[in-house]
């Protein structure tokens, strides 16, 4: 906010008392934040974004999937917001609420059109070798650190496997210079430390991809980027460069969360530490515990109000901000009256719902992706440890994403 811009939340006395989801305190453990908010609000809460800026936080499992499904009245496009006004331009959500002409932000049949061609070229990846390249990759980068007896996993391990496995789907090679630079630039602009400057990133990505799909066109292979470029239904190049980038974004930071929050689970929880080693079911209930428990993506932004509408009880006006509150209506009492959560079923919202969903088969991808990294990496170090008590973990700093900042561990060195 500009000391000339009102804050935008004065004219808007529904959000009178609406809580801040910047500079929380509840950041290490935001299950009492969503608790507090439903007590106080019921499912769907008035909050303040960065700025002050207004917005609602659906926190009801059923009202989450309410919005979701009913495109004509929750809609995609953020040039609909009503408090454009009142964010300026260095605005820390903008990377996320800036209209983009992807994927992500269109509607209707554009929007089938674009997602048809991804989930296409989804379709067309072979599980199998998949799991193969990835178990491929997680030896190289465990014979990295293997024979130092210790290693921080979330760098060295959860946040560059599904990179690098999603850069290879996309057809360039895994291992070459440049692919390295592109995964350092996505990790800036997707989640940039001090000194970073994601902007700049997000240029050489697109800059990057831009090639790729130029590259692609005059000599296509079997990858996802020449199915999207020889799809019937004929993306430009700009449309594809930025649905690419979309799909490997998607695919890197909430994968590499939901890898580290599941190691995290097996090394901390008595409950799969007795199991893990002697068979396979227990990471796979780690990894759908997960999901519902401490799920990468926490709140996503948005849709916004395609007119005057009613939702939870409130009044929801023509061009208002809907955050989607995906771990909250994952542990939505009303879905879990006993308050004990049924990791064993799979009607989580983590993927969220409706036809802007993760498309199909994107989940399945990731997941085989995620186990994997768990497994691969506790069959090479059986005795992996946590090199730290479990208390000393910090979750970042972020109402959005749920990972870890570190993941220390320590295990026998294995010498080559």
């Amino acid at each position: 906010m500009t000391e000339s811009t009102p804050p935008a939340v004065s004219a808007c006395p529904a959000h009178a008392g609406a809580v801040p989801l910047s500079g929380l305190q509840y950041q290490q453990t935001p299950s009492q934040l969503y608790r507090a908010l439903r007590s106080e609000h019921g499912p769907v809460a008035p909050v303040l974004l960065d700025g002050d800026v207004p917005a609602w936080l659906v926190l009801g499992y059923a009202e989450l999937g309410y919005v979701t499904s009913h495109d004509e009245l929750f809609a995609r496009d953020s040039r609909r917001w009503n408090q454009w006004e009142h964010i300026p331009a260095d605005w820390p959500l903008m990377p996320f609420v800036g209209y983009q002409p992807s994927v992500l932000f269109t509607e209707g049949d554009e929007h089938r059109r674009r997602a048809g061609v991804i989930t296409h070229a989804l379709e067309q990846v072979d599980q199998f070798e998949l799991a193969r390249d990835c178990a491929q990759i997680a030896d190289r980068l465990i014979t990295a650190f293997a024979g130092s007896g210790q290693a921080e996993l979330m760098s060295a391990y959860a946040h560059a496997l599904p990179m690098r496995a999603a850069v290879q789907m996309c057809g360039m090679p895994e291992l070459a210079d440049e692919t390295q630079d592109l995964v350092d630039d996505l990790r800036i602009s997707l989640d940039a430390h001090e000194g970073d400057d994601p902007v700049a990133a997000y240029v050489r990505v697109g800059e990057r991809i831009a090639r790729l799909v130029r590259e692609k066109r005059e000599r296509p292979g079997a990858d996802v980027t020449s199915r999207m470029i020889l799809d019937p239904a004929g993306l430009t190049d700009e449309e594809i460069v930025q649905d690419l980038i979309s799909v490997i974004a998607a695919a890197q930071q909430p994968t590499a969360n939901w890898i580290c929050n599941t190691l995290r689970l097996l090394l901390t929880d008595e409950r799969f530490a007795i199991n893990v080693s002697g068979g396979r079911l227990s990471v796979g209930e780690a990894l759908n515990e997960v999901l519902w428990l401490d799920t990468p993506t926490q709140n996503f932004i948005g849709r916004w109000a395609v007119r005057d509408t009613q939702l939870g009880g409130r009044q929801i006006r023509a061009g208002d901000c809907v955050v989607l509150g995906l771990a909250a209506a994952n542990s939505d009492p009303q879905i879990w009256p006993e308050g004990h959560v049924g990791a064993e079923n799979a009607a989580h919202l983590s993927f969220s719902n409706g036809e802007h969903r993760c498309p199909y088969p994107a989940p399945l991808l990731a997941d085989v992706i995620a186990r994997t990294a768990v497994e691969t990496l506790l069959d090479r170090l059986p005795d992996l440890v946590l090199a730290v008590e479990p208390a000393e973990l910090s979750w970042r700093p972020s109402i959005w994403m749920r990972g870890l900042t570190a993941l220390p561990v320590s295990f026998t060195p294995v010498v080559h």
